[in-house]
């Protein structure tokens, strides 16, 4: 596997983004108000560029920004929300979280300010702004069993699928697909990847795997709800020469992008994200109900199959991480 170009990680953070021109074309404004932006944690590319298409687009439309960042810590992200009640913002824009953030939502709605949440649905949210998980989870399904001739043993890490929303669409709607293939078998039990240090976890883990799966005997291996992990389990499938097992996960990222690219790669498909436009995109209807405009409970991002390193060449261009060629 190549050396990942790290820099591509933060390229489209670095003004390769605007404000999409209907936004100012419907002059949308956030002038004279203070919003409150609460991201889980801003380690992870996706976390961090949903944060900063957030808070960039509020500054654009000219509102004030108080930032508050769990560093990965689901209490901690839920707490923050605290110091934003006690701020007095306008309004709050949530990115991510586990259950822990319903009470403090609950919270800010009963003082009257209004919630946006990013990938995370919730009853006390005006707005959720995500991606199209739906999409996500019937894609990937198609792709993987497409990749394996319809027919084999698929390995499948799966950690979060009962604890996230989003999780559980893409996972479950993965599953729903690989219904109509009945010679396609998941090995039970499922694989729980680790956040923290998610690759090098991946990479263990698969190591392991493929110490009871001798050649011949799996398929494939499949990552439920994102991609980190699975740059590590290409690093094991690699270690081991065992790059006859296909690989398949979601977000898109760049570094995995990257890794898709390589010809002969056994990461065959992803579904990449828009995370830098989906916090635009929230920030932008936080501008809306201020406005007056009804918005509907959901607003869905698009996303992009990923599929071949061809596709990948392409998607890591059209995103605006660069080029590969």
């Amino acid at each position: 596997m190549k050396k990942i170009v790290a820099a591509a990680l933060m390229a489209a953070a670095a003004g390769l983004y605007a404000i999409p021109a209907t936004a100012q074309e419907d002059g949308l404004s956030l002038e004279g108000k203070t919003i409150g932006v609460a991201v889980v944690g801003t380690q992870h590319f996706w976390d961090r560029e949903a944060f900063n298409g957030a808070t960039t687009t509020v500054e654009e439309l000219g509102g004030t920004v108080v930032p508050v960042d769990g560093g990965r810590d689901n209490q901690v992200h839920a707490d923050n929300h605290d110091v934003l009640l006690n701020r007095g913002v306008d309004a709050v824009i949530s990115i991510l979280g586990d259950g822990a953030v319903e009470p403090k939502f609950e919270a800010l709605k009963s003082a009257g300010i209004p919630v946006f949440t990013v990938d995370h649905p919730s009853p006390y949210s005006t707005n959720n702004t995500t991606s199209d998980n739906y999409t996500m989870g019937t894609t990937i399904g198609r792709y993987m069993a497409d990749a394996i001739g319809g027919k084999g043993k698929v390995a499948v890490f799966n950690a979060f699928e009962e604890s996230l929303r989003i999780c559980g669409i893409r996972t479950g709607l993965w599953k729903y697909v690989l219904q109509d293939y009945p010679e396609i078998e998941i090995i039970q039990p499922e694989l729980a990847e680790e956040f923290a240090n998610a690759p090098e976890d991946a990479r263990r883990q698969t190591l392991d795997l493929l110490s009871q799966y001798p050649e011949g005997t799996i398929d494939a291996i499949h990552v439920g709800c994102w991609d980190q992990p699975a740059i590590g389990i290409v690093q094991a499938l690699e270690e081991t020469g065992r790059t006859e097992i296909k690989v398949t996960a979601l977000d898109g990222g760049p570094e995995t992008l990257e890794i898709m690219a390589e010809e002969g790669s056994p990461f065959v498909a992803n579904v990449a994200q828009q995370p830098y436009l989906i916090g635009a995109t929230s920030a932008e209807n936080v501008a809306r109900y201020f406005a007056g405009e009804e918005l509907l409970p959901q607003t869905y991002v698009d996303v992009m199959p990923v599929n071949g390193p061809e596709e990948a060449r392409q998607a890591y261009e059209d995103l605006g991480y660069g080029s590969l060629n």
